[in-house]
């Protein structure tokens, strides 16, 4: 062949892998949406394009008595927030602390991050069950919170930590002779040209608590402070029920917030990627 039909080659390849992976993440979701839009309550019977679409179980979710989304979307929607905005706080300060001073024990918190990235959440439940029940917040939204704050900092702040790297130590000491102080290089330098991976960080983070099971699971008890994740499953998992349209409905309405928050930050996730490419 030549190099012309090795290109058409390549480029018929990049588009076939390109359109695979494309079927394979919308076509869940366009099921999803089709069974969400069927006016029954069997799985079975349900279609991708239901002849009597229906938005009966989106009504049910927000306007029946006995449903309690609204409740679990609110939970979510505050964990996901808290979470957000504490881990940036805690993630920033602590990655700057690893990124401009000098002292006992750098290197060795440093190889400790390394390591905890390592161990799976799973090896820690026993330990997060008896810390909670410990200190009163065992069934509590704040302790979940606590739980995503504290598990966030290790891999983060490496992450954040070696893009104040990239940033020249050259403006701190302009900055100080000009008579600034930490926390005013901190605040004024180093947050704003470091925007698009706290973004990274600040979506990351409100995304978790939408997508995770396993931890509300174990840290919440009552019905009335699930999260989506936890309390859409128990929908499904009660005995005798047949629930499933409306749980395809409580799950795509879970990527709205999420959707919004993200076309929040792309403007950042945008220039930090083009950052990125220029830097040498």
């Amino acid at each position: 062949m030549n190099r012309k039909q090795k290109n058409i080659v390549k480029m018929i390849t990049m588009y076939a892998i390109l359109f695979i992976m494309f079927v394979v993440i919308v076509y869940p979701l366009l099921w999803t949406f089709g069974i969400s839009l069927n006016p029954g309550s069997n799985l079975y019977g349900a279609q991708m394009i239901p002849e009597n679409w229906s938005f009966v179980h989106y009504k049910w979710l927000f306007t029946d008595p006995q449903s309690m989304y609204l409740t679990w979307y609110k939970n979510t929607l505050i964990v996901a927030a808290a979470s957000s905005f504490f881990s940036v706080v805690f993630v920033t300060l602590t990655a700057y602390a690893f990124s401009r001073y000098r002292f006992v024990g750098r290197r060795y918190g440093l190889y400790a991050f390394l390591i905890l990235q390592m161990f799976p959440v799973l090896m820690a439940m026993v330990a997060i069950y008896i810390l909670l029940n410990t200190i009163g917040l065992l069934d509590s939204l704040w302790g979940l919170v606590l739980v995503y704050v504290g598990g966030s900092i290790p891999m983060n702040a490496f992450l954040v930590k070696g893009y104040f790297d990239t940033i020249p130590r050259e403006l701190d000491e302009s900055a100080k002779m000009d008579g600034a102080g930490h926390f005013r290089i901190f605040f004024t330098i180093m947050i704003p040209l470091a925007k698009p991976i706290i973004a990274v960080v600040a979506l990351f983070n409100f995304m978790a608590p939408f997508m995770d099971f396993i931890l509300p699971r174990i840290v919440l008890r009552s019905p009335e402070n699930f999260t989506l994740a936890l309390g859409l499953y128990n929908m499904v998992n009660d005995q005798f029920a047949n629930t499933f349209t409306r749980f395809a409905a409580g799950s795509i309405l879970i990527a709205v917030p999420i959707a919004i928050v993200f076309l929040f930050l792309q403007r950042y996730l945008i220039s930090g990627l083009m950052s990125g490419s220029t830097k040498g």
